[in-house]
C-alpha cells in the first residue's frame, strides 16, 4: 500500500510561533511581543459585539456586505472591490492558493512576515527571498529576483519587524517593472500608523497587477475578532471569493469589525498616542545606547551589539515581568521588537532598561 503524503512543500512549513503571553511564576505581566493595541477595541465594537451574542444561532451572510460598505465609505472605496477573511492572514492564503502553485514562485523581502512562506509552501509554490539594503525594502533587488516562474511579489509597509517605511514614488516603481502574470500585494497591516498614508489604495485604482491587504487586528485592538480584507481589481475579487468559504466570518466578527471602522476617532487617538510614546520609547533606547531605525508602525526593533546581548536584554525584561519579542527568525539575531504599549507601559520598560548594563 502506497504511503500517505502530504503536498508538496507543507512538510517544509515551521509551525507559526506567536508572541508568549506569560512568564512563569509572576502575575503582573506587561505584554510586548505582539504588537497588540493597548487601548484595546473601541467601545462601540465591543457593544456591537455583544448585541450579536444572542443570535449566535443564526448563520452570518455570505457576502460580508455591510462590513464591505462600512470599510469602503471609510476609505473611499468601491465596496465591490473588497473582500473580507479571518485576518488578513486568510487572504494572503487565498491569494497563493489561486495564484500559484508548483512550478511557481512567490516573492518577497529578506525580513518579510512570516506567512507569506508558509502560505507560499502550503500551495506547492517556491518561496523566493530578495535581500533588503540596511533593513529597508530594496526595491531593485526585488525587481532583479523577479523570474518568469514569478506569480506574487508580498511586500509589508511598514515592515514588520523592523517598522520601516518604502515611499509610493519607490512601490508605484516596483508596480511598474511587474511583470505580466504576476501580481504585487501590498501588506498594510500597520498602514493606520502612517498618517496620510492609503496603504496603496491609489496604486490598486490606478493598475490591473496591484492588491491591498489590511487588517483589524493592529490599531482597531481586535486581533482575537480575526478579521482582514483587501482590495483589489474587480476580476481578482471575483476569483478569491471562488476560494473562500461562504461562512468564514461570524456574526459578532463582522458586527464588531463594522462598528470599529465606523469609528475613526478611535483610531485617530490610538495613532496620536502611538506616535508620542513610539518617540519617547525610541529616543529614551537610545539615549542608552540602543538604537533602532525610525519606525512607522506600533513597535520598534532595538539593536543590540550582538546576539548574546539581545538574549541579556530579554531575559532582563523577562525577570522584570516585561515580555518583548526576540526576532531571530526574521534575521535578526541580535534585535529585540518592543511594542509601544501605554504612556505608563513604555516608563516602565525605560525604567527596567536603565538597569540593564547592570545585568549584562
Amino acid at each position: 500500500m502506497a504511503e500517505i503524503q502530504a503536498q508538496p512543500g507543507i512538510m517544509e512549513i515551521k509551525l507559526y510561533q506567536g508572541g508568549a503571553s506569560g512568564i512563569e511564576g509572576q502575575s503582573e505581566v506587561l505584554k510586548l511581543s505582539s504588537n497588540e493595541n493597548p487601548a484595546g477595541p473601541s467601545p462601540v465594537a465591543v457593544k456591537a459585539m455583544a448585541a450579536e451574542a444572542a443570535a449566535m444561532h443564526r448563520y452570518p451572510s455570505t457576502d460580508h456586505a455591510p462590513l464591505r460598505s462600512a470599510i469602503a465609505a471609510i476609505h473611499g472605496l468601491d465596496a465591490e472591490q473588497i473582500i473580507c477573511g479571518v485576518g488578513s492572514d486568510e487572504i494572503i492564503t487565498f491569494l497563493c492558493q489561486a495564484y500559484s502553485g508548483p512550478g511557481d514562485e512567490v516573492l518577497y523581502p529578506e525580513h518579510g512576515f512570516g506567512m507569506y512562506k508558509i502560505s507560499a509552501l502550503a500551495a506547492g509554490a517556491a518561496p523566493v527571498i530578495a535581500p533588503e539594503q540596511d533593513r529597508h525594502v530594496d526595491v531593485d533587488a526585488l525587481l532583479a529576483a523577479v523570474t518568469p516562474q514569478t506569480r506574487l511579489i508580498f511586500l509589508a509597509n511598514p515592515a514588520n519587524p523592523t517598522g520601516t517605511f518604502v515611499d509610493m514614488d519607490e512601490i508605484a516603481r516596483l508596480a511598474d517593472g511587474v511583470p505580466a502574470g504576476c501580481l504585487l500585494v501590498l501588506d498594510g497591516a500597520y498602514a493606520e500608523y502612517v498618517d496620510g498614508f492609503d496603504g496603496g489604495a491609489s496604486l490598486v485604482a490606478a493598475r490591473t497587477n496591484v492588491v491591498m491587504t489590511r487588517t483589524f487586528s493592529k490599531i482597531y485592538g481586535l486581533g482575537g475578532l480575526r478579521v482582514g480584507w483587501a482590495y483589489a481589481p474587480q476580476d481578482i475579487i471575483d476569483v478569491l471569493n471562488r476560494v473562500r468559504g461562504p461562512f468564514n466570518l461570524s456574526n459578532m466578527a463582522l458586527a464588531g469589525a463594522e462598528a470599529a471602522v465606523r469609528d475613526q476617532a478611535f483610531v485617530e487617538s490610538c495613532r496620536r498616542v502611538n506616535a508620542d510614546e513610539r518617540a519617547r520609547l525610541a529616543g529614551g533606547l537610545a539615549q542608552m545606547g540602543y538604537p533602532s531605525d525610525e519606525s512607522h508602525a506600533n513597535f520598534i526593533m532595538v539593536r543590540f551589539a550582538d546576539d548574546a546581548t539581545a538574549l541579556a536584554a530579554d531575559a532582563h525584561l523577562k525577570a522584570n515581568g516585561i515580555i518583548a519579542r526576540l526576532v531571530a527568525g526574521y534575521g535578526f539575531p541580535n534585535g529585540l521588537r518592543i511594542t509601544v504599549g501605554t504612556k505608563p507601559d513604555v516608563t516602565r520598560v525605560l525604567e527596567v532598561m536603565s538597569n540593564f548594563k547592570a545585568a549584562e
